[in-house]
């Protein structure tokens, strides 16, 4: 939620026209010109997006939300007995990532690679192997732990690191703009 309402505000900053696509975080006062698209399951953010890039063209989608891996595999319907030990079977969810990147051949796509307690080295090797899979044009390689660090990357480089989220978001943006080779246009 933070990373995207930051990025969001800072493109809208530069001209850009801006979707925010946002989960059920606190309220947020947003630059009235931001559309802005709620969701709170996996499900109904697979589908916003799924719909916005079929009705939509967009030149850069950066994809920074922390999405589930796994969800239920057979959904609960009623409250669980706190009495009682349950056992919840968990599946593999759709990789959102996968959905943008086939439905928006042409949008640079900026992806997001959240790990914790991993070294840099691990980190940046599991970001490139992502970058490769999902044909990303850079990806945020970040950690939670043991303490924040992010690295703005593609296959061959490092461009940036940040270690606060405000510096991290000012490094991607100013990122984009050079790897691109395009200035934010006005729509």
């Amino acid at each position: 939620g933070e990373t995207g309402i930051l990025l969001a505000e800072k493109l809208k900053s530069l001209g850009a026209k801006v979707t925010l696509v946002l989960g059920p975080v606190g309220i947020c006062s947003l630059n009235k010109e931001i559309k802005l698209l709620r969701f709170k399951f996996f499900d109904e953010l697979r589908n916003i997006i799924i719909r916005e890039l079929r009705s939509h063209k967009y030149d850069i989608i950066i994809h920074s939300a922390a999405v589930s891996d796994f969800g239920h595999k057979e959904p609960i319907k009623n409250k669980l007995d706190s009495s009682k030990i349950c056992n919840i079977r968990l599946v593999p969810l759709p990789k959102i990532i996968r959905d943008i990147r086939r439905l928006a051949l042409n949008a640079k796509l900026v992806m997001f690679k959240l790990e914790t307690g991993v070294s840099e080295k691990t980190l940046i090797k599991r970001a490139r192997e992502s970058y490769r899979i999902y044909k990303a044009d850079l990806v945020v390689a970040n950690r939670l732990f043991p303490e924040y660090k992010a690295f703005i990357l593609d296959r061959n480089n490092i461009y940036d690191e940040g270690i606060s989220r405000k510096q991290l978001i000012k490094k991607l943006v100013n990122t984009l703009l050079r790897v691109t080779n395009s200035g934010v246009t006005k729509k």
